[in-house]
């Protein structure tokens, strides 16, 4: 079916999947913004915060950001966050930092550290850890990222952190006992849904991007889609994604705001 609307509606990829280059990531103010503030902080060597509901653009922001950071003045991390301990979790950083594992936490929290600390005096590469879904992140974590941050009794920069994460992040962020760690994060980015027409450029540019010479999407699917996802991206993509695939089986050149209803039923049958 793929191949079939492909060459139904002249694309020469499959549109509204999420493998797509940094370079063509969509392109809304608000997206710039978050992620020209996340970057201003990573220079100033302090730590930032991305909030924003599920499927609303937190991961590509992190994954612009990450794109445009220099390789040979950065060198990035990525950690998908999970609901472990600080013992688990620095374990997981240590993978990803390719550090030698230690039984005994404080030992392996000062292997990370010199890590850290070296890549910065022997490369000149400063060190940037990114964590995506840190809303998962147990508070005794976050206490444990304060003390990864602190180098010479915190009179020396050389980790940025930056914590990407639905609302909850915030709500634990603003708690009196992680009060600390907030005070390292010197720039917090709120995303939003899409408007409506930001909904209906975003399925045009997507089509485009795909090789789509004209958006098969009507104004009343437009209209559905927006309706169904509110400004969401990932339910976006899907209900886009589906409804083509559903107007291509019909040999349809047109996206109705029926195959939209259609594909609505698809992702979440009753």
């Amino acid at each position: 079916m793929t191949t079939g609307f492909k060459a139904c509606f002249g694309c020469h990829s499959t549109p509204f999947t999420r493998e797509i280059g940094n370079d063509q990531l969509h392109d809304f103010s608000f997206f710039h913004e978050a992620r020209d503030n996340t970057m201003r902080a990573i220079e100033k060597r302090m730590s930032a915060a991305i909030i924003s509901a599920a499927g609303s653009g937190k991961s590509t922001v992190v994954r612009a950001v990450m794109g445009r950071l220099p390789e040979a003045r950065y060198l990035t991390h990525y950690v998908k966050c999970t609901d472990v301990g600080k013992r688990d979790m620095c374990r997981e950083i240590a993978c990803v930092c390719s550090v030698q594992s230690s039984g005994a936490f404080p030992i392996l929290l000062r292997r990370i550290q010199d890590k850290f600390e070296s890549c910065l005096t022997e490369s000149g590469r400063r060190p940037v850890l990114f964590l995506d879904e840190a809303h998962d992140l147990k508070p005794d974590v976050l206490s444990m990222l304060r003390v990864l941050t602190n180098f010479q009794m915190d009179s020396k920069l050389v980790l940025s952190v930056v914590l990407a994460g639905q609302p909850p992040l915030a709500r634990l962020l603003s708690q009196d006992a992680q009060e600390a760690i907030a005070r390292r994060i010197i720039h917090y980015s709120t995303l939003r849904p899409l408007s409506r027409d930001e909904t209906a450029k975003y399925v045009e540019y997507r089509m485009g991007i795909a090789g789509a010479r004209q958006s098969p999407f009507d104004e009343a699917s437009l209209d559905a889609i927006y309706e169904i996802a509110r400004g969401n991206l990932r339910i976006t993509d899907n209900l886009a994604l589906t409804a083509l695939e559903l107007a291509a089986a019909a040999k349809l050149k047109v996206v109705s705001a029926q195959h939209i209803a259609a594909a609505r039923r698809v992702q979440w049958p009753s």
